[in-house]
């Protein structure tokens, strides 16, 4: 309610009792005793008196209604001048608006028609300097491309040899420390291989015995033990031959208890063979718990502990299996542990990534027999990536099938882990010479150093001193990439010029 219609209800209020207590006084007047005319002059004099008060308040409170109208009506008037003024302003400004969008569309497609004159003319340009050079747009393109090939060389050079700077300035010195601190606690001690072991005879006596009737006895041991016998190899002793280390292990504990118990026939011999054998599963069985109890993995099943066992009898270039998977499981877990991977499926993955090779009676790779083992056994994802990646057979699923892999690799390339035929030696000299050789402006190859450098000389006029700077990075990525070999290989590329001339 505004203030105006409160003053005027507030008037009408006070006139309405004015006239309320008059005409009160007037019936009151009527029933009265008509002996008090005093009294009755003097309510109506009263009642005249309140309705002139009334009459001047409420012509008061009119007069002051019409001063706050007349000063709202003044403000509204203003703020309509206003609305005015600042929406004559927006109309201005709504009109230069418009006139800058049309001097805008209007520059817009001049651009438009210049851009075309301009694509215009390098077209016909292109096509006089191709009919005046005789060549299509992309041999030009090729030229321009091959001067600009030979103009960033130097810079190419200089951004290699900072890279490679930056690179070992602040890599070499943590990976040095932290690899030497995993093989530290991977480090141990190296056995050699045997295909072949002896039995020393009592005395010549005895290897007629062994031979028996018509070879009969020795022809049991053989079938019974899976092992070739030599009793003519050297005087008071037998050799045992064969490739599986548990048929030669079950056979010479077997001759050993033959020789000592003296009694030597078939039946005897299935016998102790039979006895022996229990006996060296469960040594490979004690061997396979202590490798695991070794690296910290337990409730293993048992299955797995036996097919861990067998790698006490099992070498791989020389190296001995239960040494080789103890020292990668090992180095693998320093590993996992300084850069925060997970320890057990670095443990699991270790003790597992070889596993297939005990598996010699079944057909496929041992990356194979493995995985499929460890899927049967029920282990995860994780450990049966790590077998099948460990020799790149399949690209890395996980920072931790890479841990697998240098684990691996540092425990193979070591020296003095393992032992290599000439025949693999020579041949791997030659693909390192053969990788290099084809290479443009290469001269002559070298591979010295048992394979670990390979220098590599280039014919000076083809090959200049910032190109030998990348010769040498693409020779390295190509030898990494082409060829197998333990460790690392450098690769030194050697530019000569001579000038020659005669005294006379």
């Amino acid at each position: 309610m505004s203030q105006e219609t409160l003053y005027i209800l507030l008037a009408a209020g006070a006139l309405f009792a004015a006239y309320y207590f008059f005409n009160r006084q007037k019936s009151d007047k009527t029933s009265v005793d008509t002996d008090a005319p005093k009294g009755i002059s003097e309510a109506e004099a009263k009642a005249r008196e309140i309705i002139l008060e009334a009459k001047d308040e409420a012509l008061k409170i009119k007069h002051e209604a019409e001063d706050i109208a007349r000063k709202h009506h003044q403000d509204a008037l203003e703020l309509e001048r206003k609305v005015q003024q600042r929406e004559e302003t927006l109309d201005k400004k709504l009109s230069d608006l418009d006139k800058k969008d049309s001097e805008l569309d209007k520059k817009f497609e001049e651009v438009e028609t210049k851009l075309k004159e301009l694509e215009e003319i390098k077209a016909q340009q292109l096509s006089k300097l191709e009919r005046a050079a005789k060549m299509s747009r992309e041999e030009a393109k090729k030229i321009i491309m091959d001067a600009m090939d030979a103009k960033l060389r130097d810079e190419k050079a200089r951004r290699i040899k900072e890279a490679e700077s930056a690179i070992k300035g602040e890599v070499d010195d943590k990976a040095r420390n932290l690899l030497v601190d995993a093989m530290k606690h991977g480090a141990t001690d190296y056995v050699d291989e045997h295909t072949t072991s002896t039995v020393k005879l009592p005395d010549e006596d005895a290897k007629g015995r062994i031979i028996g009737k018509e070879g009969r006895n020795i022809k049991a041991f053989e079938m019974a033990t899976g092992v070739d016998v030599d009793v003519d190899e050297s005087p008071g002793v037998i050799r045992l031959s064969c490739f599986d280390g548990v048929r030669r292990e079950i056979a010479r504990l077997s001759l050993e208890e033959l020789l000592k118990d003296g009694r030597i026939q078939p039946t005897r011999i299935e016998e102790v063979v039979a006895k022996k054998t229990k006996e060296v599963d469960k040594i490979m069985r004690e061997a396979g718990e202590k490798l695991a109890h070794d690296v910290g993995a337990y409730n293993l099943p048992r299955e797995v502990i036996d097919a861990l066992g067998k790698f006490k009898y099992r070498y791989s270039y020389g190296q001995n299996m239960l040494t080789h998977t103890l020292e990668e499981t090992k180095i693998g877990m320093a590993l996992a542990r300084e850069i925060g991977a997970d320890v057990n499926t670095v443990r699991l993955g270790g003790l597992l990534h070889d596993i297939g090779k005990v598996f010699t009676d079944e057909e496929g790779t041992h990356i194979e027999l493995g995985v499929k083992f460890a899927e049967k056994m029920g282990f995860p994802k994780e450990v049966v990536n790590i077998i099948a990646e460990h020799h790149e057979d399949k690209p890395f699923s996980s920072v931790e099938s890479v841990i697998g892999y240098i684990a691996d690799a540092i425990s193979g390339s070591r020296p003095g882990a393992r032992r290599e035929s000439v025949e693999d030696y020579i041949k791997r000299l030659k693909d390192i010479e053969n990788v290099a050789s084809g290479f443009h402006g290469v001269d002559k190859v070298f591979a010295i150093q048992a394979g670990r450098e390979v220098r590599v000389i280039v014919k000076p006029e083809d090959i200049d001193d910032s190109a030998m700077v990348v010769l040498a990075h693409d020779i390295a990525e190509k030898i990494h990439d082409n060829v197998t070999y333990p460790g690392q290989v450098k690769v030194t590329v050697v530019r000569e010029t001579r000038a020659h001339d005669i005294a006379r």
